[in-house]
């Protein structure tokens, strides 16, 4: 079992940068793949970002590749989201999710944990 809680989001203007945290709770963090997702309102929840469990292989969606930088620190049982050049079109409920697997998947599917959820809006 793993419990996600996301932090840092808020109101920023474009250009901007922000770092999302997602904490999780239980001993198996470190061999799960963590991923970020994001839901834009009115949109379906998309894929945006994930790591391996031992922090090696990242993999981003295009949207937001060379901007955001996936991480995690296992000693932390923590991992961050770090998001520069920030977009009115970022503006999302951002969301962690943690994968049993330990494979780096984009599906939704297989990520079995996910958090609550933390707000990004991207002013113009």
């Amino acid at each position: 079992q793993v419990q996600l809680v996301e932090s840092g989001g808020g109101l920023v203007q474009a250009g901007d940068s922000l770092r999302l945290s997602c904490a999780a709770s239980g001993r198996t963090f470190s061999s799960n793949t963590m991923g970020w997702f994001r839901q834009a309102p009115g949109k379906e929840r998309e894929f945006v970002a994930a790591i391996s469990p031992g922090g090696s292989r990242t993999y981003a969606a295009d949207s937001v590749k060379g901007r955001f930088t996936i991480s995690r620190d296992n000693a932390k049982n923590t991992v961050y989201l770090q998001m520069n050049s920030l977009k009115p079109e970022d503006t999302a409920i951002y969301y962690c999710a943690a994968d049993p697997s330990g494979m780096i998947r984009a599906y939704q599917r297989y990520y079995r944990y996910w958090g609550q959820g933390t707000q990004v809006t991207v002013s113009s």
